[in-house]
């Protein structure tokens, strides 16, 4: 049986202390960015989704590169995933700030999707590791627009509903009542 790869606290910690060696600001999104927040690994992640400025992609692309990661899909600077022999994958969604903070992320489809400035405030711990990452309404709003949720996201959800009170959407709430 085929084992797939995973993205292990481990093997996170060691891609965030690279990019503060090389001081790339970067903030974690979606199943780790919830982890973090919790403080705890809820679940197994296949990746890691990180936010960081375009300006720094081609720096965080020749990082990576020696490493062994290299463009899997889409396109650089603005959506795209590295992906390594191992299988390790990062998804990168870099943003343009905005004069208010608020992050402008260019999706595949070319449509912008805006991260509230006060979403970028947000801390939590990986492995011991103090790390950046979505506040926990942003990281709601991120799980409830821009595709259609499944199971392991309506759980992520719930859990910060519960810990946080970061508030579900009531659309959202009747889909998790009927999953």
């Amino acid at each position: 049986m085929e084992t797939k790869p995973e993205m292990t606290s481990c093997a996170l910690v060691e891609l965030l202390q690279l990019f503060e060696s090389a001081a790339l600001p970067v903030w974690l999104d979606g199943g780790w960015g919830v982890d973090a927040l919790l403080q705890t690994q809820t679940r197994v992640h296949k990746d890691v989704d990180i936010i960081l400025p375009v300006a720094d992609v081609p720096k965080l692309q020749e990082l990576l590169a020696m490493t062994g990661f290299a463009v899997r899909e889409g396109k650089p600077p603005d959506s795209f995933v590295l992906a390594n022999g191992a299988g390790l994958e990062v998804d990168v969604h870099a943003v343009t700030f905005d004069n208010d903070g608020n992050g402008v992320y260019r999706m595949q489809n070319g449509e912008d999707w805006i991260f509230p400035a006060e979403g970028f405030g947000g801390r939590g711990r990986i492995g011991g590791m103090s790390v950046s990452c979505l506040s926990p309404a942003t990281q709601v709003l991120c799980h409830a627009q821009g595709y259609v949720p499944v199971e392991k996201d309506f759980c992520d959800m719930e859990l910060l509903e519960e810990r946080f009170g970061a508030e579900l959407p009531s659309r959202l709430r009747r889909d998790l009542r009927r999953a």
